[in-house]
């Protein structure tokens, strides 16, 4: 059980400078290799480093606060580096689900204060650019050089150290954290409450995006983390019908633990299984909870990656006029694509099956804080279960390696990291 915050906050605002600075921080290191290491303890200003663009080294930061981390979670967006997926150089500290308590404010800060207990929306934002002021966090642009959108710990997004650590910088303070309105209270919840930095905002989006709302029929493609969240959030908005499809059992059970039907995928593919559930061969909203790491089903699944068998499957099984919520991550840059194309994020998608249709899609990072504060009120008045939706389990830091090899294996489980003990 999380302990109370007069066990876990035991330090007054005045000892936070006789802190240890010891900081580890768990590090990818080559495909199929992350490790723990010593990182520095994070100052106001940024540094050179892993996959930090040259052009933000120096920036000051005195708008940010630095964080001891109570939560930091296992996605599956990190796991796409860890499989050497993706472009991340070697000693990327990792981790953009973070959860924390203030331990030092920056001199610009004015709202937040040493004490407080927040959740930290995985992408970074200025809250002053047009998009930011516009509700559309994901795309801020002033926070990441090379384009817009940035997050911490990910690869092209600005080089903004990752939270998988003791301790985080967490810039535009005031703007970016969601602090929680009674500590005692959220610890209490504090599993639940540390899906808000990512996976259930994020599946709570690619629902809204397809449509879902009362009496909807949804089909989520995935049954990880993110599908799952998306699968809880259909739930909450009233769907008549979720049904959620993947190869792996395990994932699938979870899913029908909370009221989802399900679609085996190594039986076969999804509209004659949504056609024995539905009696119609499609659904009204559907959402993509897997990405580029796409396999094929039934005969297929064992075949090479086809990263657009998702998306052309949706298409096909969404009725005319619906929607498509994609919060499965898709990438520019793939070293391990299936072919010259892929590899550039170039996939053979059946567009024209979603014009005839009249389909809508909504792709991009979720802007979390057009949901968090909302989930956060749904979570601390019962609402909600995500944690025990999603199978979240606390582990420490010096576990993270098991949690990452497990979760890639396919374990039904959520991996919370536990850096500072918070969670014992």
């Amino acid at each position: 059980m999380p302990r109370t915050l007069a066990q876990s906050f035991s330090h007054s605002a005045a000892s936070y400078g006789s802190l240890s600075r010891g900081n580890k921080a768990v590090a990818y290191k080559a495909p199929g290799k992350v490790e723990l290491i010593d990182i520095d303890y994070p100052t106001f200003e940024l540094k050179d480093g892993p996959g930090v663009n040259p052009a933000n080294v120096g920036r000051a930061v005195n708008h940010g606060v630095i964080l001891k981390t109570v939560a930091t979670n296992i996605c599956g967006s990190d796991q796409h580096m860890v499989r050497g997926r993706t472009t991340a150089p070697p000693n990327l500290v990792l981790g953009h689900e973070i959860t924390g308590e203030v331990v030092e404010v920056g001199r610009d800060v004015e709202f937040i204060k040493v004490g407080d207990l927040c959740s930290v929306p995985f992408n970074i934002a200025c809250g002053r650019c047009r998009n930011c002021k516009e509700r559309k966090t994901g795309i801020c642009l002033n926070v990441n050089p090379d384009r817009p959108g940035s997050a911490y710990g990910y690869v092209d997004m600005g080089g903004w150290v990752g939270g998988q650590a003791n301790y985080v910088l967490v810039p535009y303070a005031d703007w970016n954290l969601l602090k929680f309105p009674d500590k005692d209270r959220a610890m209490e919840k504090i599993l639940d409450l540390a899906m808000l930095s990512d996976i259930f905002p994020t599946g709570f989006h690619g629902a809204v995006s397809a449509g879902v709302g009362v009496g909807s029929t949804v089909y989520v493609a995935g049954a990880g983390p993110v599908g799952l969240a998306a699968a809880t959030s259909a739930h909450l908005l009233g769907a008549a019908v979720v049904i959620v499809g993947d190869l792996n059992e395990d994932r699938l059970a979870r899913a029908r633990s909370f009221g989802c039907e399900t679609v085996d995928l190594t039986k076969g593919g999804p509209a004659e299984q949504i056609e024995q559930i539905l009696g119609v061969p499609e659904v009204d909203c559907g959402v993509d909870a897997v990405g580029f790491e796409a396999r094929g089903h039934g005969h297929g699944k064992d075949a090479e990656p086809a990263p657009a068998t998702v998306l052309n499957s949706l298409m096909d099984i969404t009725a005319a006029g619906g929607a498509l919520g994609i919060p499965g991550l898709y990438v520019t840059g793939d070293p391990g694509g299936i072919d010259a194309a892929a590899k550039k994020g170039a996939l053979s998608l059946s567009l024209g099956t979603g014009w005839a249709k009249s389909l809508s899609f909504t792709t991009g990072q979720c802007p979390v804080m057009k949901y968090n504060r909302q989930l956060m009120m749904a979570i601390l008045n019962d609402k909600v279960h995500i944690a025990k939706n999603v199978n979240a389990k606390a582990i420490t830091l010096e576990e993270a390696p098991q949690g990452y090899a497990e979760f890639d294996a396919g374990a039904a489980t959520k991996y919370v990291l536990n850096p500072n003990g918070y969670l014992s």
